[in-house]
């Protein structure tokens, strides 16, 4: 398994005139092939920060991914609002242990 984490950060309330381009990856990256997890979220105490969380399969699935046409229209939209800066970081799990 591939554990994505992305942080983005954007200008302060700018987030919510991209809620709809989310939505749209969320729903449209949920059905891809290999996709466990996907979900953004919006720090609770900082709306510049941008959070993603991804589970998949595979490194392919997430090449797959990153050449979709809901992706290529998801950084068309986020271009919109300029994003500070985005940092991404993979990590491959050989196994995953419930806590609790």
């Amino acid at each position: 398994m591939i554990i994505v984490a992305v942080e983005g950060k954007v200008e302060a309330g700018s987030a919510e005139r991209v809620k709809d381009a989310i939505a749209k990856m969320e729903t449209a990256t949920r059905a891809e092939e290999g996709c466990i997890t996907y979900a953004f979220s919006l720090d609770l105490s900082d709306d510049t920060t941008i959070r993603v969380i991804e589970r998949w399969r595979s490194m392919d699935d997430i090449k797959a991914h990153m050449a979709s046409p809901h992706m290529a229209a998801f950084n068309k939209a986020m271009g919109g609002i300029r994003p500070k800066g985005v940092e991404i970081k993979a990590y491959e799990i050989a196994r995953e242990v419930a806590l609790g």
